[in-house]
């Protein structure tokens, strides 16, 4: 009890001091006692009552303290409403102290009495305009309501009247640096973001180096895609003064920037400066995987591992990693465990789902991300995230079903994407389009292009789409009139000058298609930028049998990027086809498959390479295999049909060349080739002579 007494007693005299200095003019008068004429009323007389008022209000503001203070220990709401009362007893014996006025304020904000808390500092305000401290509490009440209102226009009237509040703190007191983040703060909210950034400019105008400020600044002008703006405001404060978290921030802005090692350089500084903070080394880690440094990139998120073993981005990073690195069970193992510290994630079940593909296990994958559509289609509908997650997820199963030759599973996936909303109804229409399109029903492809022009005459993506059926078609003049009319004379005609070229080679013009190559060649840009264009180049050089000027094309994409695997495949494949180089041949062939170990074309070409070494044991099981991807392309049945005859299986390999020709004829305009065709029908008249041969042999014989 002593000890309770002791302590009441020290707080009523520390606060009874608080009150004196609250209540007290700035300027308090004289001493005029002894001037007072005699006789005169004593200006003193009763002050003892007064003494007595404002002792009972002190004991009432202490005893409302003592209150508040175990609420916030216990959360007991007895607490909050004898702290309340005891506020509110004080406030009745001196209605003129700020201070209890914001005392009760505050106390039924924190019970939850929002509207009193509100009303209580708007009384005192009115009294007083001017009176800063009661607008910083009115301003923390409607920054601490913004988190309970959901989005929409109850929030905008709450951050509206935060802004109210701190912007007069703003200009009543300029030198209040917290409050003016708070209202550059609130404008980004709102999105008026040339009021934040003037806020902001005009905090770093009297301190240059507030590095609260300049962090905003830096995310605001990245929030508006000004990444140079944003390096050069902190290029030129680390120079001098330099800290991990500006450091990490340039390290951001150099990313956005795309200068990779730049961001690079500015996550190990700040990773230096400061090693405990982890974010800097998740910086670091996402670079290198972004430079394609995968053997720095898994050193760094191991080290993660270690400080965060329960962090499923971590492992989910990993995986990302082991996977590029073509190390698939590492990389599995890794995915597991990012699902065991964040089931349901849909980023985790995605790269499950990538993870399986690149496996070959189709069903897997779809099953995957099959329960990822479910579990996100069971959210409520209101969540913002629910369209993106599901766009995303429907056009990767789409894709799938596409790829594992399932058509109409496909078209119904994407027609489910299309009833998310216009902007993925377009992109719906377009896949849809090249899936019929990979089934081989043109006119059902053509058809769908026709509606997607209907309903979006100018979208360009839905332009291009229909132009390049309208070429598969043969409907090259009309296919090209379309692609030309989106020329824009800058360097985003490259991609329709490449198309433009497609088309033309589609339709045997290779002429016009090596000028509309040539022509995007020439457009500014990096070498990595004309990748298309020479792999392009070289399929029409190699479609004319023009092999050095191919071979020449093919060589520069493999310059720029050795990883190409659909150059790798087709240089690889025109060589081994030529019978030439074998051995390069089988090697480039090799590391495509090294990229994508499961697609069907390249398992073609080296099973026709292996054919051309003579070793038909290893070309059999590899055309075998090509064909379980892709059961209805014609060279792959023409070429397993080659190595039966070679094998002396004629049966077997008269079927493989029926199939090929049954494929060929169900093949698009623009993929027919009439001299593979003729050799086929040739193949298999002779294959027939010679049955018909040994038939009539066995029968003439006695």
């Amino acid at each position: 009890m002593k000890l309770q007494r002791i302590t009441l007693l020290a707080i009523t005299l520390g606060f009874t001091g608080s009150f004196g200095l609250a209540q007290a003019p700035e300027n308090p008068p004289a001493e005029k006692k002894s001037l007072a004429p005699s006789g005169a009323k004593d200006p003193f007389a009763g002050s003892s009552e007064k003494d007595s008022a404002r002792a009972e209000a002190y004991y009432n503001y202490t005893m409302g303290h003592i209150y508040e203070q175990q609420y916030e220990v216990s959360s007991n709401p007895d607490y909050a409403t004898k702290a309340i009362e005891a506020y509110k007893k004080a406030y009745a014996l001196d209605p003129k102290s700020p201070v209890i006025g914001e005392r009760l304020a505050e106390m039924y904000w924190k019970a939850q009495r929002t509207r009193e808390a509100e009303n209580e500092a708007k009384d005192i305000l009115k009294r007083d305009p001017n009176d800063v401290q009661s607008r910083r509490l009115l301003g923390r009440i409607y920054l601490r309501s913004l988190g309970d209102v959901n989005a929409g226009s109850g929030q905008s009237e709450t951050a509206n009247k935060a802004i109210e509040q701190f912007r007069e703190i703003n200009r009543l007191d300029p030198a209040d640096t917290e409050s003016a983040l708070w209202l550059a703060r609130l404008y980004r909210l709102k999105n008026e973001h040339d009021k934040s950034e003037k806020v902001l400019r005009g905090i770093l105008k009297t301190d240059p180096d507030n590095e609260q400020a300049v962090e905003q600044l830096t995310q605001l002008l990245m929030d508006e895609g000004k990444s140079e703006e944003a390096v050069a405001l902190l290029e030129g404060i680390t120079v001098h003064s330099p800290t991990p978290v500006l450091l990490d921030l340039l390290g951001d802005a150099y990313t956005q920037a795309h200068d990779l090692p730049k961001a690079e350089t500015a996550y190990r500084k700040a990773a230096e400066m400061d090693p405990s903070e982890l974010s800097h080394q998740r910086g670091l880690g996402q670079t290198l995987l972004s430079e394609e440094k995968y053997a720095e990139a898994l050193k760094v998120y191991q080290k993660l591992s270690d400080s965060m073993p329960d962090d499923s981005d971590v492992y989910l990073r990993i995986a990302q990693i082991y996977r590029e690195l073509h190390q698939l069970d590492k990389a599995e193992e890794n995915l597991m465990k990012a699902r065991q510290y964040a089931p349901g994630s849909l980023e985790v079940m995605y790269n499950e789902g990538m993870l399986y593909e690149s496996q070959g296990r189709y069903d897997d994958a779809i099953r995957v991300l099959t329960d990822a559509v479910t579990g996100i289609k069971g959210q409520s509908a209101t969540m913002p995230s629910r369209r993106r997650s599901l766009a995303i997820l429907y056009q990767q199963l789409g894709q799938l079903y596409r790829e594992n030759q399932n058509y109409q599973a496909a078209i119904y996936t994407f027609e489910e994407l299309g009833h998310l909303g216009d902007e993925e109804d377009r992109r719906a229409r377009m896949m849809i389009m090249d899936t019929y399109r990979a089934a081989k029903d043109l006119a059902k492809a053509l058809q769908t292009g026709k509606e997607a022009m209907a309903k979006y005459p100018a979208d360009p993506g839905i332009r291009t789409s229909y132009a390049l059926l309208l070429g598969e078609n043969g409907q090259t003049d009309d296919a090209v009139k379309i692609l030309r009319a989106q020329l824009h004379g800058d360097t985003s005609d490259r991609d329709t000058y490449l198309n433009i070229a497609q088309v033309y080679e589609r339709g045997r013009h290779y002429k016009e298609a090596e000028e509309s190559a040539r022509a995007a060649e020439v457009l500014p840009g990096q070498p990595r930028d004309n990748e298309m264009v020479w792999f392009l180049l070289g399929a029409i050089y190699e479609r004319q049998k023009f092999y050095d000027k191919a071979e020449e094309q093919f060589k520069k994409v493999l310059a720029v990027n050795p990883k190409n695997a659909p150059v790798l495949n087709y240089y690889g494949y025109m060589l081994g086809d030529l019978g030439i180089r074998l051995d390069e041949a089988q090697s480039l062939v090799e590391r495509a498959l090294k990229e994508e170990p499961y697609n069907g074309g390249y398992l073609d070409s080296l099973g026709w390479i292996y054919f051309k070494e003579n070793r038909t044991a290893d070309a059999e099981t590899t055309l075998r295999k090509a064909l379980t991807r892709e059961s209805h392309d014609p060279t792959i049945h023409a070429h397993l049909g080659d190595v039966y005859a070679k094998l002396g299986r004629a049966d077997l390999a008269a079927a493989e060349w029926e199939k090929s020709l049954a494929e060929w004829h169900r093949s698009l305009p623009g993929d027919l080739e009439s001299d593979k065709v003729a050799e086929l029908e040739k193949k298999l008249s002779q294959s027939k002579h010679r049955v018909a041969q040994k038939s009539a042999t066995s029968d003439t014989k006695p």
